[in-house]
């Protein structure tokens, strides 16, 4: 760091938890406060390693496939959402199911459900393999009259292979960069006239929020700081658009990786965490920084959101006196 002078420290707002992930975190703790038995999330509830780790220590089992929680099990699943299969899977093992898919996730869900029964094939414009598109792909019907594809890129529009070309419609999953979904969305208007757009924009409010907010502050900084983990969708956008401003961008899980040489002739740095990510980490970056210059000034940017999402009505599950007609 620069020691002529203080190092100023820009938090950004909107940061961490967004409406959808408190309220999957929140459903497993209501499980966790309510059952006196075990309760099993299929999948990492949100994509943190630290929030899953504490949720395992208070009794969480965390499993990968419905196959792995025992039948007539709690299960829970994660903020990503699931195809239809997953929870005919689950009734099929009488688990007693408890959804916190992310309602914005599911706006998306039903928006491919809705474009197949028009007759359109639908792209997604999202990233192969990720949990959530997973989920989005699998709610288009099997015998819908169109096709379902993913596309990550705009080079990717022109090799696509649609039955009917005026009947074709898009959605994206929510934690995508903005602009860049902006720019695969024009190509694939440009390719086929007709496409229809989903009612509502399917990236979410608190990605467009934070990538916002990381604009707003990144031209100020010579280092921005992400919180989040590696597989997470939203952190690594976070990185992207850090980098599209000009501003050097680096993704750290937590202040444990941090490094004095990181900040060599640094007078500002720029600080913001993933939707998945705890606010307890933007402490602990804080606290490190304090450690590295005593002269640090730390100043908030932006307006924090406050849109909060009830819980699912099965996170009221106890383990006396419910049936599996309660899902």
């Amino acid at each position: 760091m620069n020691r002529e002078g203080a190092v100023e420290l820009l938090l950004a707002n909107p940061r961490g938890f967004c409406a959808g992930v408190e309220r999957a975190i929140g459903t497993v703790e209501a499980l966790l406060r309510n059952m006196n038995a075990p309760v099993h999330v299929r999948h990492e509830i949100v994509h943190n390693r630290r929030v899953v780790d504490r949720l395992a220590s208070e009794g969480a089992v965390f499993a990968e496939t419905t196959q792995e929680i025992p039948a007539g099990a709690v299960a829970v699943l994660s903020a990503h959402g699931v195809p239809p299969a997953v929870h005919a899977e689950a009734e099929k093992r009488r688990l007693r199911v408890v959804d916190a898919t992310c309602p914005l996730v599911t706006r998306v869900q039903l928006e491919v459900v809705r474009q197949a029964a028009a007759g359109r094939s639908v792209i997604v414009i999202g990233h192969r393999g990720h949990v959530e598109v997973e989920g989005i792909v699998g709610h288009f019907p099997p015998h819908a009259p169109g096709v379902i594809a993913v596309i990550e890129t705009a080079d990717e529009v022109d090799t696509l292979r649609i039955p009917d070309e005026d009947a074709v419609a898009y959605v994206t999953q929510t934690t995508l960069a903005v602009d860049e979904a902006r720019r695969i969305a024009d190509r694939l208007r440009s390719r086929f006239p007709r496409l229809s757009d989903p009612r509502a924009d399917t990236i979410c409010y608190a990605t467009q929020n934070r990538q916002n907010a990381v604009r707003s502050i990144a031209a100020e900084c010579e280092l921005l700081l992400v919180i989040g983990a590696p597989h997470s969708s939203n952190s690594n956008r976070l990185v992207e658009v850090g980098n599209e401003c000009g501003t050097r961008a680096v993704l750290i899980e937590s202040a444990g990786d941090l490094r004095p040489e990181m900040f060599s002739g640094v007078d500002r740095v720029g600080l913001t965490d993933s939707a998945s990510a705890p606010e307890d980490l933007v402490q602990g970056v804080v606290d490190w920084l304090r450690q590295l210059d005593r002269e640090l000034t730390v100043r908030e940017v932006g307006t924090p959101e406050d849109l909060h999402f009830n819980l699912p009505p099965q996170a009221r599950l106890r383990k006396e006196g419910t049936s599996h007609g309660d899902r």
